[in-house]
């Protein structure tokens, strides 16, 4: 699958409502909770008034000119947050373009902007279920 992976443009941060929500893990046989979900404090804080911090740092993955997945970073008090000054990372892609490698060069690009920027770690918060530890793994992104 043709894909390219580019920093998201400014109009283009309303799509990260969509890509917090495909986020969610939801295990099999799981009803999936409503869209009104993204409004929760908890998963607000990975969205709300992005690109207003240094921190605030996008990349987006496009094919056929539609946008069909996110990785993202900030320094936010969420799940995964170790330390001020480490940004925490979310990543999100459609279903339907999953298992394409298209998350693990995200993950890689978002890796390479945050060394460039002089970042010697970040973090990300992961379910051991969540089918997507399999990449981070296999990517050697995650790290215990």
């Amino acid at each position: 699958m043709n894909y390219t992976i580019r920093k998201i443009s400014e109009n283009e941060y309303k799509l990260l409502d969509d890509f917090i929500y495909e986020a969610i893990f939801i295990p099999e046989g799981v009803t999936p909770p409503p869209k009104s979900i993204i409004n929760q404090p908890d998963l607000q804080v990975y969205i709300k008034d992005f690109g207003k911090e240094k921190d605030d740092i996008c990349f987006v993955a496009e094919v056929d000119g539609k946008v069909v997945g996110a990785v993202w970073v900030r320094d936010m008090a969420d799940y995964g947050h170790i330390a001020d000054g480490v940004p925490s990372f979310a990543i999100s892609l459609y279903k339907e373009y999953r298992n394409f490698g298209i998350g693990t060069a995200m993950m890689k690009t978002m890796l390479a902007e945050l060394k460039n920027r002089g970042y010697d770690r970040a973090s990300l918060a992961v379910q051991k279920a969540n089918y997507a530890v399999k990449m981070y793994k296999k990517s050697r992104i995650l790290r215990h």
